[in-house]
């Protein structure tokens, strides 16, 4: 039976039919408030965040991330002081524009995450330590009945690519998972996001056995995100670098929502959208094709 599409109006009049089961796919855009990001394209300054924001939302974006601290292979963790100082305006400028944006916060800090709660109110705070990196980020987002996105990685930033040994990385990562639930459910956080990590102490390898079996996650209950944008498992196969990812980060944007995925983490806020309608545009117009 051929499922109902849903409408997601974006500001400034934009409109995308989304379809993935009756469940709203959530597109999800990177600004990085920082001068050290992999991808120099998603850096943004307080003199043009706001426009940034704007741009994003007119293309389609569902909620924004905002992060202040570089995770790309070899970056350093920063004092969480100097991190709030980077993302204080512009949470404060951006919340202050869009009154209803969802707001993602990428930080492992839960001092940060008290002070943008106080800032921007309720928002989503994304974790790529998933509470391995302050232990009192879990009690804190449960306490506080914020959503969260929990990521699995080892190690830190810094040496995460050398701890890439598992047995076999998919029941590995869902062994991770299993653990991570129990901590959720004992600190009071129910509404949490898996992000299976890609790129995170991960071969490039890994990766496509990972994005392969990408629906063995479904089995958790939780919303699946997919951080593919521009990583290097596309162009260290393809060749080029980040800035020759774009349509390779499209094809595994698809490949994931057909897995199950429901957030796509994104620099190319069009791009992804487009990927989204012609999605939703197969498996409305194809019986059959819903499995």
């Amino acid at each position: 039976m051929r499922q109902p599409d849903l409408v997601v109006s974006g500001w400034f009049g934009f409109e995308s039919r989304i379809l993935y089961f009756c469940v709203m796919i959530h597109i999800l855009g990177i600004v990085n408030v920082n001068g050290d990001s992999f991808w120099a394209r998603s850096r943004a300054g307080a003199g043009n965040v706001v426009r940034r924001v704007e741009t994003m939302l007119e293309e389609g974006a569902t909620e924004v991330d905002f992060g202040a601290v570089s995770s790309r292979p070899g970056a350093e963790l920063l004092p969480w002081e100097e991190e709030w100082g980077r993302l204080e305006p512009a949470l404060k400028a951006v919340r202050a524009a869009f009154p209803e944006l969802g707001i993602s916060v990428d930080t492992w800090s839960s001092e940060v995450v008290r002070r943008a709660l106080d800032t921007v109110g309720p928002f989503i705070v994304n974790d790529i330590s998933a509470g391995a990196f302050d232990p009192a980020i879990l009690p804190v987002t449960g306490k506080l009945g914020l959503r969260y996105i929990a990521m699995h990685m080892r190690g830190t930033p810094k040496t995460m690519q050398g701890l890439t040994d598992y047995t076999d990385v998919v029941e590995d990562v869902k062994e991770y998972f299993r653990g991570f639930a129990l901590k959720a459910s004992e600190n009071g956080i129910e509404d949490w996001i898996l992000d299976p990590g890609f790129g995170f102490a991960k071969t490039v390898e890994q990766n496509y056995e990972l994005l392969g079996r990408l629906a063995e996650f479904k089995d958790f209950g939780r919303p699946v995100l997919a951080g593919l944008s521009r990583k290097s498992m596309i162009w260290k196969l393809c060749g080029g670098g980040p800035e020759d990812a774009l349509a390779g980060t499209q094809v595994l944007n698809y490949a994931a929502l057909e897995r199950g995925a429901t957030w796509l983490r994104v620099h190319d806020v069009a791009e992804a959208a487009r990927t989204v309608k012609i999605y939703s545009a197969m498996y409305t117009s194809s019986p059959g094709a819903v499995k």
